[in-house]
C-alpha cells in the first residue's frame, strides 16, 4: 500500500513513443517518484479516471487525442492538474499557446534529465505551499512600478527570458518597449552574449539592408571594404528590431528567410553565414491590421511572435505615476546636482490626471524639465510645462462619461495654451502639437471665446 507522501507525487506520463516514456519512467522512479505512464491523450484520461494523479507530463503531438485535446478535456471533466508539455523545437508556439490555456511549463524535446526533475519539483513544491521562486527586482531592472499590471508585466518577462524563443513586443510609443527587450536579455541565458539593437523606423530603407545584412568590398559605391552587419553581429545573443511595422516588404522577405534557417548573406556575397541569436520585435502600430491590409506579410508576424508582450500604456497603471515620479526626480537631482524637490499634493493629482498620450517618456521629460524650473525646492503644475493637460481631476474613476471628461480636459487644455500664447493662434497651435487650422477647429467645436485684438493705429 502506497503512502499518503507516494500518492502526493504520482505522475502520469503521456507519449506516442514507448522510448519517451521509458526515459520519462526511469528518470522519475530514480527520484522518488510514482510514475504511470499512456500512449495517448484518451488512454490518458482512461488512467485519471482509475487512480489519483499530482502531475501530468505529456508530449503535445500525439495520434488520436493529442496533448492539447487532453488538456481541454481535462478541463471539462474538473480535472485541474498541473500538467507539463513535451515539444520538438519546431513546435515550442504551440507550447506556449497550450500555457495560455492552464499548462504550468513546457520542456522541449530532447530533454534534460535534471531539468526534467527541477521542473517537477517546483511544481510540487508550490503544490505544497513552499515559497515561490523570488519575483524579478522590479526597480533594480528599470521596470518602476507596484500595480498589478506592472507586476504581470515583470512575471511575463522573468518566464520568457529563459525559454530561446522570438518575442513581440506590442504597447504604444513612450511605454518602455526597449526596456522590456533590454530585460529579456539579461535575464536570458544569453545574457554574455551581445544585445544588439536596430531601429528600423529612423533607419532609411536603402540602408537598412546594408547595416542588418552587411556587405562585401565593391559591392555598390562607396563599399570601400567588408561589413559586418548588426544580424551577424548579435551572435551568441539577442537582435532587436524596434518599430519593425516599419519594414519594406523586400526586407521582409529577407528577414523572414533569416528566421527561417538562421543564415545571412552579406551584400554582394555569395557564401551564406550561420547566425546563431535569438529575435526580440517590437512595434507601437497595429501590426496585425497592416497584416489585413497586405503591408506586413503574415509568415513573418508568426515567426516573429512565438510569445507575445503587451506593455500597458501609464493611463491603465495610474497608480504607478506616484512612483515613477519619486523614482524620476531622485535620479534627476542627483544627475544635475539639485537638491532634492518636493511634489506638493496638488502637483501629484495633477499628474494623476494627466492623460499621458506619451506614456512613460513623457512623464519622465516633464519631471526633468520641472526638477530644473522649479523654485524653491518644489514641484508646481507650470514646471512641468505640460499645455496639454487639463485642469480638472480625471474623473474616468468616478464613473462619469469619459468622453465629456476629455473634451473639458481638450478645452482646458486649448484655453491654457491660447493664454500662454498671448491668445495667437499660430503661437499656441505648437504648445499643442497641432496645426493651425486643427487649433482653429477646435476653437469653434468647444465655443472658445477669443478676446478682441485691439486695431493697430
Amino acid at each position: 500500500m502506497k503512502s499518503a507522501d507516494q500518492t502526493r507525487k504520482t505522475i502520469l506520463a503521456v507519449d506516442d513513443d514507448p522510448h519517451i516514456l521509458e526515459v520519462l519512467e526511469v528518470r522519475l522512479v530514480s527520484a522518488g517518484y510514482d510514475v504511470v505512464t499512456a500512449g495517448d491523450g484518451a488512454e490518458a484520461l482512461q488512467v485519471l479516471a482509475s487512480r489519483p494523479v499530482r502531475l501530468v507530463i505529456s508530449d503535445i503531438r500525439m495520434p488520436g487525442m493529442d496533448g492539447m485535446r487532453l488538456l481541454e478535456e481535462m478541463e471539462r471533466r474538473g480535472l485541474r492538474l498541473p500538467i507539463i508539455f513535451l515539444t520538438a523545437h519546431g513546435s515550442i508556439s504551440g507550447a506556449v499557446e497550450a500555457i495560455k490555456h492552464g499548462a504550468v511549463d513546457y520542456l522541449t524535446k530532447p530533454f534534460d534529465g535534471q531539468e526534467l526533475l527541477t521542473r517537477v519539483a517546483e511544481v510540487f513544491a508550490k503544490a505544497a505551499g513552499a515559497p515561490p521562486p523570488a519575483a524579478p527586482d522590479i526597480a533594480e531592472s528599470g521596470l518602476v512600478g507596484k500595480s498589478p499590471a506592472m507586476r504581470d508585466l515583470a512575471a511575463m518577462i522573468d518566464r520568457v527570458a529563459a525559454r530561446d524563443v522570438n518575442v513581440l513586443i506590442l504597447g504604444e510609443s513612450g511605454t518602455g518597449k526597449e526596456l522590456v527587450a533590454n530585460l529579456i536579455h539579461r535575464r536570458s541565458p544569453r545574457k554574455n552574449g551581445p544585445l544588439v539593437t536596430v531601429d528600423c523606423g529612423s533607419t532609411p530603407a536603402g540602408l537598412l539592408e546594408s547595416e542588418l545584412f552587411g556587405h562585401v568590398k565593391g559591392a555598390f559605391t562607396h563599399a570601400v571594404k567588408d561589413k559586418k552587419g548588426l544580424i551577424e553581429q548579435a551572435n551568441q545573443g539577442t537582435l532587436f528590431l524596434d518599430e519593425i511595422g516599419n519594414i519594406t516588404i523586400e526586407m521582409q522577405v529577407r528577414l523572414l528567410r533569416f528566421l527561417e534557417n538562421h543564415k545571412i548573406r552579406r551584400i554582394g556575397d555569395v557564401r551564406e553565414i550561420q547566425v546563431d541569436c535569438r529575435v526580440l520585435a517590437a512595434t507601437n502600430a497595429d501590426i496585425f491590421e497592416q497584416v489585413a491590409e497586405g503591408v506586413f506579410r503574415e509568415d513573418l508576424l508568426y515567426r516573429l511572435k512565438v510569445v507575445t508582450i503587451n506593455v500597458p500604456p501609464l493611463r491603465e497603471r495610474r497608480e504607478d505615476i506616484p512612483v515613477l515620479a519619486e523614482h524620476f526626480i531622485r535620479q534627476f537631482c542627483a544627475g544635475q546636482g539639485i537638491p532634492p524637490v518636493v511634489v506638493p499634493p496638488e502637483t501629484m493629482a495633477y499628474l494623476m490626471a494627466y492623460p499621458w498620450p506619451g506614456n512613460v517618456r513623457q512623464l519622465r521629460n516633464a519631471l526633468e524639465a520641472g526638477v530644473v524650473l522649479g523654485a524653491e525646492g518644489v514641484l508646481a503644475q507650470e514646471d512641468l510645462q505640460l499645455p496639454l493637460a487639463g485642469k480638472g481631476p480625471d474623473r474616468s474613476a468616478t464613473g462619469e462619461d469619459d468622453s465629456l471628461s476629455l473634451d473639458a480636459s481638450e478645452k482646458a487644455a486649448i484655453v491654457r495654451a491660447l493664454e500662454q500664447s498671448n491668445w495667437v493662434q499660430k503661437a499656441a497651435a505648437p504648445l499643442l502639437g497641432v496645426s493651425r487650422r486643427a487649433l482653429n477647429y477646435k476653437i469653434q467645436k468647444y465655443g472658445i471665446e477669443l478676446p478682441k485684438r485691439r486695431a493697430k493705429k
